[in-house]
């Protein structure tokens, strides 16, 4: 489908509305002035040209592209290749829906994930958004290599979600950069949460493992919630005031809290202020704990 009519169809709603399963949609360059809804379809992608090529506005509605849609859910849906900018504070709403990948796509504002399962959102940039970056409520997802930046909150996973967050940059956030809350579950392994008010907050009930991350340049580190669990190992912390916190009002320095395999060492990023987060040759982060290195980023060469 292209804006200049020379694809079969002039909109994307268009395309999704005449699409049966199985079908794949093949976005051309232009800027969209739509909003896109998927629901009641399976099996269907949604390619765009490039993030950078394939730009999706909105019109009217709060949030610009939803998949599912109370009460009608998705089932086995791809989109990538486009960028999607907020309306109202939303960019991408997923509801009800199972199977949902999301790669190559920038996400200019919040997107949102409740009762959704089996989500995989790889390779995307998210950011730009003025309350958080990614928010799951009640959720099943993965979040593979993705850049979450300049947010309100990074990433929250709240309800009883179970999320996992692995080879993740999470940067410049206002507040933490990750919170899991509720009766919530998550795995984060391998990020590097770097330059935001905090690390990682452990609050309500949730239960978390935490390995493998590089948690720097932050005001704060590991804040915990007095009825969470959070089983840490492998990581490394350089924060500007504390690394391990108790939360409360306020929170209260808890130095007790470090496990003897996390590290209090300078990560040496390439250039920390031009936002190059690889690891120098002569870093300490490598090869600790089975890991070849730990962040999300290899070292450079």
């Amino acid at each position: 489908m292209a804006l200049d009519g020379t694809g079969q169809y002039r909109s994307i709603q268009e395309a999704i509305e005449h699409a049966v399963s199985g079908d794949t949609i093949q976005v051309k360059a232009g800027e969209y002035q739509e909003d896109v809804v998927i629901h009641s379809k399976d099996r269907l992608r949604l390619i765009g040209e490039g993030m950078d090529r394939v730009k999706i506005l909105g019109r009217d509605r709060f949030g610009v592209f939803h998949i599912g849609k109370w009460p009608y859910g998705a089932t086995d849906i791809e989109i990538s290749g486009v960028t999607i900018n907020e309306r109202g504070g939303l960019a991408m709403g997923l509801y009800n829906g199972r199977g949902v990948v999301l790669h190559d796509v920038r996400i200019n504002g919040l997107l949102f994930g409740q009762q959704v399962q089996d989500v995989r959102i790889e390779r995307c940039v998210i950011g730009g958004s003025e309350t958080t970056g990614v928010q799951f409520a009640d959720s099943q997802a993965v979040l593979v290599n993705n850049l979450i930046h300049d947010n309100d909150h990074g990433v929250t996973i709240a309800g009883k979600s179970d999320i996992r967050l692995e080879r993740n940059v999470i940067v410049r956030n206002l507040f933490e950069g990750v919170v899991v809350t509720d009766s919530a579950k998550a795995v984060l392994i391998s990020n590097t949460i770097v330059k935001n008010g905090g690390g990682v907050a452990f609050l309500g009930s949730s239960r978390s493992q935490v390995t493998g991350n590089i948690v720097g340049l932050n005001k704060a580190g590991f804040v915990l919630g007095p009825s969470s669990q959070a089983t840490i190992s492998y990581n490394a912390l350089y924060n500007s005031e504390h690394d391990y916190l108790r939360a409360g009002s306020p929170n209260r320095p808890a130095p007790e809290l470090k496990v003897d395999s996390d590290l209090a060492v300078d990560p040496r990023f390439v250039d920390p202020g031009k936002d190059d987060y690889r690891l120098r040759p002569d870093t300490p982060l490598t090869r600790v704990g089975g890991f070849a290195y730990l962040g999300a980023l290899a070292p450079a060469n």
